[in-house]
């Protein structure tokens, strides 16, 4: 699982940050958790494709969370989508969708599932599929808001091959029977029981996102276990009295539902736009929650490292850059000799010296000596800043091969997801 932060700003846009948007890639699809202005252009500049998108999941009916959805949908109108897309959100959304289409007289050709939550409910399993479910919680705002909670079902456990092996194991489907928690029956009679053979049931992945709310008791059901809890701290917690007037939350109180809820990494978010430096924000909720970060737009936040590799590219060609090391080390071997015979002649020439010294001592004076010695510094120094001039232009000759370094631009990763 991938969380991507696409709009980390909150009210009003910034010449930084674009409204509230947090995109989530699993597998091949997209979850789209709030969709404020300009959303569906950070999934391009991102490397998010809109055509994987089957969910998107509105918090509330705030302006800068729902402004960038009816232009995303007619974008995935005019790209001709067939697909089915689930939409997710407050009683009213529905409406809200139908009256814009039916205002620009525009028949989709996608069918739209849509799961509203009436104001007044307690929990609510609004998607629920064989791998995973999506739970709905009310949260503390000025008007009727929802926290999402996305968590992966319990994987199965590892099968331990060598143990189905000496008990008589060896076509496919019965692997898959045990791995499915379902005991299987050999030829002679016997049963191999799955508990046996598969290890305990593997954790899956979970993600929370919170947002315009005050601390309260739902936020921490949300987040409880998580492996990343993406929080609103919209105020420093010099302000937090401001925060409780607008229903919102300070990076202390953000820290307080990571530590109640024992999340592993706590990203806040959704930052008022008074502040243009955030890092003021983490300082004050590492404060209290060490483990956490700011979210940043278009930086991606893996839930397994592993999941890192093969996406982000190097800049340098690692084969370029050790075959580059090789001709330097062949170089080295050669020029071992030259250095160990100057060395010898630097020794010559000191004692030439030191013999010359001693001579001079007896007839001329230390003033002498000084401008002796300054010049000789002098003429010193002009030749190895002759001899370094030569080495830059070896350097510089065609025969030189330099280091390949991949064209890069902050957008161009457009197929890594």
């Amino acid at each position: 699982m991938i969380i991507e932060p696409l709009g980390v700003g909150s009210a009003t846009p910034t010449a930084t940050r674009h409204l509230s948007s947090v995109a989530v890639w699993r597998e091949g699809s997209v979850f789209l958790f709030d969709c404020g202005e300009n959303t569906q252009m950070r999934m391009l500049q991102g490397g998010l494709k809109r055509s994987q998108i089957d969910c998107i999941f509105i918090s509330h009916f705030d302006t800068d969370h729902y402004s960038g959805l009816i232009g995303l949908l007619s974008t995935l109108q005019l790209h001709r989508r067939d697909r089915e897309i689930t939409l997710v959100g407050p009683e009213g959304l529905q409406e809200f969708v139908e009256w814009n289409f039916e205002f620009a007289n525009i028949d989709l050709n996608y069918p739209i599932k849509y799961v509203e939550v009436e104001e007044g409910f307690e929990e609510e399993r609004v998607v629920d599929e064989d791998e995973y479910y999506i739970e709905a919680r009310p949260l503390n705002h000025t008007k009727f808001c929802i926290g999402y909670r996305f968590q992966e079902k319990d994987k199965p456990g590892k099968v331990d091959a060598e143990k189905a092996q000496e008990q008589g194991i060896s076509e496919d489907w019965q692997y898959k029977e045990l791995k499915a928690g379902n005991d299987v029956e050999l030829d002679d009679g016997s049963v191999v029981k799955s508990a046996d053979i598969v290890g305990h049931p593997r954790p899956g992945d979970s993600f929370a996102y919170i947002t315009d709310t005050k601390y309260c008791p739902n936020s921490v059901k949300l987040a409880k276990n998580t492996n990343v809890l993406v929080h609103e701290a919209t105020f420093s917690n010099d302000l937090a009295d401001k925060a409780e007037e607008t229903g919102h939350s300070t990076p202390k109180d953000a820290a307080r539902v990571a530590n109640e809820a024992k999340t592993k990494l706590l990203v806040i978010t959704h930052f008022s736009a008074r502040y243009t430096n955030e890092y003021v924000l983490l300082r004050e909720a590492r404060d209290d929650f060490f483990p956490t970060w700011v979210a940043t737009e278009l930086r991606p936040i893996f839930t397994d490292p592993a999941h890192e590799k093969g996406i982000i590219q190097p800049k340098v060609y690692l084969k370029e850059i050790n075959r580059n090391k090789n001709k330097g080390n062949n170089n080295n071997s050669n020029n071992k000799g030259k250095k160990s015979s100057k060395k010898r002649k630097r020794k010559k020439k000191s004692k030439k010296r030191v013999r010359k010294r001693k001579k001079s001592s007896d007839k001329g004076s230390r003033k002498k000596r000084k401008k002796k010695d300054s010049d000789s510094r002098k003429k010193r120094k002009r030749k190895s800043k002759k001899k370094d001039k030569d080495k830059k232009n070896d350097n510089n000759s065609s025969d030189h091969e330099p280091k390949q370094i991949t064209p890069r631009t902050p957008f161009d990763d457009f197929d890594r997801f």
